[in-house]
């Protein structure tokens, strides 16, 4: 079986290929050969990859060039795409970038995978489509309230990879997912960002008076939630993916502060991003009850294996950091 992962030379996406390249994943033997498309933006690296591995195949490229796409999909069996502009703040600046590679790239491939008769395409999505949650948590029936550009592209895309299904019978599956940490995630984001911050001596940003609600889901356990939609979703379904720890940003601050050795001298309170979103909840009983997903990693110990990642892995993180300044949060 062939399967073409795009976007899979960043964070979540080369968590999910080495996962599923692993010698001791489940029914190896019968593992899929895969072939990554990646643009190599500013977030994405090839050290995140094993390009040496005999199942892997990497292709530079973008998801916005139809004719490299068709031919890719062409030999693919099943999609997982994964591929996205995705950092809020950038999309708040300038939101052109996220409107075509998030929405017209989507397009491009959703296109390609019903011109040649793909079996499977996931693809992936996130919480904040639906917007802030004031309470209870968000079904896959809750109406999309998206506010950044970012979250806007994303509801988009979504809605248009729905509508192939709806409209051609393409079997697409959407996942949306909790914020995500662990190893390997690009130095921008809140906790990387803080944790290598604070490996530097440096001081962290924390927006407004620090109450935003977020609920925390490791990688790994993304990842398997996102192959089993993959293995035994149903067409044309949604699954909320959550991870079930939901804390304040000023309370994540505080970990993080904890588990550098570091004090609250270290925060310095910025001012807040424009359409902040106070809170985030995704109910992912579906996933659950229909697909046996339950995360398998606790956030403490979690939170520690990725603070210590990062101690020990400067050589990966520092050149990224190069590429950007000034992020926050």
């Amino acid at each position: 079986m062939n399967l073409l992962v795009t976007g899979a030379a960043g964070f979540i996406g080369s968590r999910y290929v080495r996962t599923l390249l692993a010698a001791d994943a489940p029914d190896a033997a019968d593992a899929p050969r895969i072939t990554v498309l990646d643009a190599l933006t500013y977030a994405g690296t090839l050290d995140n990859l094993e390009l040496d591995h005999p199942r892997l195949e990497f292709v530079h490229g973008d998801i916005r060039d139809a004719d490299l796409v068709g031919k890719l999909t062409a030999g693919a069996d099943q999609v997982v795409h994964f591929a996205a502009e995705s950092h809020v703040d950038r999309s708040i600046l300038t939101a052109s970038d996220f409107v075509l590679t998030n929405v017209l790239g989507t397009q491009v491939l959703l296109d390609a995978a019903l011109r040649h008769g793909v079996d499977t395409f996931v693809h992936v999505s996130t919480d904040e489509v639906y917007g802030s949650i004031a309470s209870g948590s968000a079904t896959e029936e809750y109406p999309l309230e998206p506010s950044s550009p970012y979250s806007a592209s994303k509801a988009s895309s979504d809605l248009l990879a729905l509508a192939y299904h709806r409209t051609h019978g393409l079997d697409v599956r959407v996942t949306r997912c909790s914020n995500n940490y662990g190893p390997h995630q690009f130095p921008e984001k809140v906790i990387p960002l803080f944790v290598t911050n604070l490996l530097d001596g440096a001081k962290v940003p924390l927006y407004g008076d620090g109450l935003n609600v977020r609920d925390w889901l490791y990688v790994d356990d993304h990842c398997a939630g996102i192959d089993l939609v993959r293995t035994r979703g149903r067409a044309g379904e949604v699954y909320n993916i959550g991870g079930g720890t939901e804390l304040t940003n000023k309370d994540l601050t505080g970990l993080l502060l904890e588990a550098c050795g570091a004090g609250w001298d270290r925060v310095e309170h910025v001012e807040d991003r424009k359409g902040h979103d106070l809170r985030y909840s995704v109910d992912w009983t579906k996933a659950r009850d229909e697909l046996g997903y339950r995360p398998r990693h606790d956030f403490t110990t979690g939170l520690a294996e990725t603070v210590a990642w990062y101690r020990d892995n400067r050589a990966w993180w520092e050149p990224l950091k190069q590429r950007v300044s000034g992020g926050k949060p």
